[in-house]
């Protein structure tokens, strides 16, 4: 009797946790990752293998984890979420059965699943994710599969910081282990890990037009979270209350959160490239940079506006603005198919040293990077940074940021009227054949358009909150 309630207890949680509804529909097909793992593949050389892993979960406080990011090459090429996942793919058929993939997943566990969420286990992973071989991790070891016999060991080694989970045999630290037990693996050196690479940037720096749907949308509802802090901003607000506004945004278009932490600094925290505390309790009347861009459904947008709390530009803000204005303007004239990549941050780099040049801020061109220190365009999808060659041109269907900007700390050499004064324009350009595509172009990035924003009223302006 025991044993049938368990059994039937078991049968009811596995139909439970397997039971969602309202899901988004907009997610990416398997037939899209079926086609990137077939791209990937026909790049492989003669007899080779590839080798993908997931990343690791990371602890959050004592035994509760972050929210779990999957490796962007792992979900790329299979959809899957989970952790403790291995992917192989080979360049020939394989064994009998004549595979050239296999997928290797999560246990299902009922018990783990009431705690932790639902798992797609091998069933899911063949009905959902269009895989024919799949197995649980823990048949990773007993696999028969001779790693020596091939020319090439095509090796992703992006999973760091692993941990042995001890009461888990097929956690992600035993699968690498396993991996490189069985492929004689030694060093990181002796699988082929530039050829991973070079592959998956040649495929991931091109986007699909699956990719590019999700793109505009996650770019698009960005571009609302800052017109929204635009027009609810103030001398009063807090750098937090800025941030809680995009977030708020971005739950509400279905995005998942973040590509990435938010940057919101005001004056002097402007001025911090990647300032991330985003506790200033008031802003006063400076400037505030915001560099935020939501994650939806793996993609990542990547805007930065500055604006002015008050909602008015100083003559001395207007000035340096329309610099990083100029600048940006300069560089999309040259976003195309052809531009060498490093022709974007040469030109971006040129108008701002003419322009702090003019303005008595620097008299040596080679001073320009004490205010301009970074470069200017980097590529954006998957990842914030996403995968791409930077010493290549540029390719109709690639998306890169334009983001000039100028940063004068206090204490600068130059006058102090110009002292605590950041600003960054961030836009993420679809590059077309003759021309380009400003994604972005939704939200404001002239100061005189700014400023008439900043004039209407934000629904958050009337949240009553009680005072605490």
């Amino acid at each position: 009797m025991k044993q049938f309630l368990f059994l039937f207890a078991f049968a009811f949680t596995v139909q439970f946790v397997h039971s969602q509804e309202n899901l988004p529909t907009d997610y990416l097909t398997k037939e899209f990752h079926q086609g990137r793992r077939d791209a990937f593949r026909a790049l492989m050389p003669a007899n080779s293998v590839a080798v993908v892993f997931s990343y690791p979960e990371r602890v959050f406080s004592k035994d509760v984890d972050y929210n779990y990011h999957q490796n962007p090459d792992m979900y790329y090429l299979t959809g899957y979420k989970e952790p403790d996942a291995v992917l192989l793919l080979f360049k020939e058929p394989q064994g009998t059965e004549k595979y050239t993939e296999v997928l290797f997943v999560r246990e299902r566990n009922a018990t783990l699943e009431t705690w932790t969420g639902r798992r797609l286990g091998t069933e899911g992973a063949k009905s959902k994710l269009g895989f024919t071989t799949v197995y649980n991790g823990k048949d990773f070891n007993g696999f028969a599969i001779d790693f020596k016999k091939f020319d090439k060991i095509i090796y992703d080694k992006s999973a760091p910081g692993i941990h042995d989970y001890t009461y888990n045999t097929a956690d992600l630290f035993d699968l690498v282990k396993i991996f490189k037990s069985k492929a004689g693996i030694t060093q990181e050196s002796e699988a082929s890990t530039d050829l991973f690479t070079n592959i998956t940037n040649s495929l991931r720096e091109i986007k699909t037009p699956e990719e590019l749907v999700l793109m505009r949308k996650t770019v698009k509802l960005s571009c609302i979270a800052h017109n929204e802090v635009m027009k609810a901003v103030g001398p009063d607000m807090s750098e937090n209350e800025a941030d809680g506004i995009h977030a708020y945004i971005h739950r509400h278009y279905g995005a998942e959160g973040e590509g990435y932490h938010p940057i919101l600094g005001a004056g002097a925290n402007g001025c911090i490239l990647h300032y991330g505390e985003n506790n200033a309790t008031k802003m006063d009347n400076q400037l505030l940079l915001m560099d935020v861009g939501s994650e939806y459904h793996g993609y990542s947008a990547d805007v930065t506006r500055t604006i002015p709390a008050n909602g008015k530009f100083t003559e001395e803000q207007k000035a340096i603005y329309q610099i990083v204005y100029d600048a940006q303007e300069e560089v999309f004239k040259i976003c195309k198919e052809g531009t060498p990549i490093q022709d974007l941050n040469k030109k971006a780099k040129e108008v701002i040293t003419a322009g702090l040049i003019k303005l008595g801020i620097i008299t040596d061109p080679k001073d320009v990077k004490l205010y301009y220190p970074h470069g200017c365009s980097h590529f954006l999808g998957l990842d914030v940074h996403d995968k791409g060659n930077y010493m290549g041109t540029l390719k109709e269907n690639m998306i890169l940021t334009v983001e000039p900007g100028i940063y004068i700390p206090a204490n600068s050499k130059c006058d102090k009227k110009w002292w605590n004064i950041g600003i960054r324009i961030e836009d993420d350009i679809l590059m077309l054949k003759n021309s380009y595509e400003n994604l972005s172009a939704d939200s404001p990035r002239k100061w005189q358009d700014i400023e008439a924003l900043a004039k209407q009223k934000s629904t958050f302006n009337d949240m009553k909150l009680p005072k605490i």
